[in-house]
């Protein structure tokens, strides 16, 4: 029997056939096809804070991308530019705690990876271009930008991710955020872009905690959902 990952969703405005701005719970295909090659059966979550009882069901667990993080989960105002969900932070919180509690995997995704961050303790950057001084990281509405990350020899994030072309723990990935992490909270952090934002953090006490902030899905790196799956397996 294949392993069962639950994937979050997105709750936008969504048009298919006759139905024109319908609230939608969606999530890009590109998530599932990634799964789904690794082997194992994707099952998409909608926002649902009642309760985390669904994780009973899963194997593991994906923090898909999305909007931002609304700052009241790290104790902050939100900024000019921070656009939050706050069924997605309220569903997600909720299911990352539980998944955390019984060392259920757990990827997170770019979104996911700061609701990781945050979720142990740790907080953001609400508009990176104010702290590096550029749009390197999304150069523009439905543009991803691609950039250099270093990452930690022998780091769970190394082994999913490569160690580049030359040997040197040093590879390309595309990322589409304005927010990054701050401070990592009790996790650790093992991955870094060229301009020192925060590209991957992760739990070494759990079987797989992992958090990246780049988009592995959409770039056809099939390695870190293999070890996911594998991990699911394991669980």
């Amino acid at each position: 029997m294949r392993p069962i990952v639950g994937i979050t969703s997105y709750v936008e405005p969504a048009s298919w056939g006759v139905w024109i701005d319908q609230d939608a719970a969606l999530i890009r295909k590109s998530y599932v096809d990634a799964v789904t090659a690794a082997g194992a059966r994707a099952v998409i979550l909608p926002p649902d804070d009642t309760d985390a009882d669904v994780l009973r069901a899963l194997d593991a667990l994906i923090i898909a991308g999305g909007a931002d993080l609304g700052p009241d989960l790290y104790g902050e105002e939100p900024g000019p530019l921070t656009e939050s969900r706050p069924d997605r932070d309220r569903g997600e919180s909720l299911l990352l705690q539980a998944a955390l509690r019984t060392d259920l995997p757990v990827l997170g995704i770019c979104r996911g990876m700061q609701l990781l961050a945050v979720t142990c303790g740790g907080r953001l950057h609400q508009h990176l271009p104010d702290v590096v001084g550029s749009d390197k990281h999304r150069p523009g509405p439905g543009v991803y930008g691609w950039h250099g990350i270093t990452l930690e020899p022998g780091s769970l994030a190394a082994e999913v991710a490569g160690d580049g072309p030359d040997g040197d723990n040093s590879v390309e990935v595309n990322t589409y955020h304005h927010q990054g992490v701050a401070d990592p909270g009790s996790l650790t952090v093992t991955a870094w872009a060229d301009d020192g934002v925060v590209e991957a953090v992760e739990d070494p006490a759990k079987p797989f905690v992992l958090g990246v902030q780049w988009h592995p899905e959409e770039a056809g790196e099939r390695r870190i959902f293999e070890s996911l799956v594998d991990a699911a397996r394991n669980n």
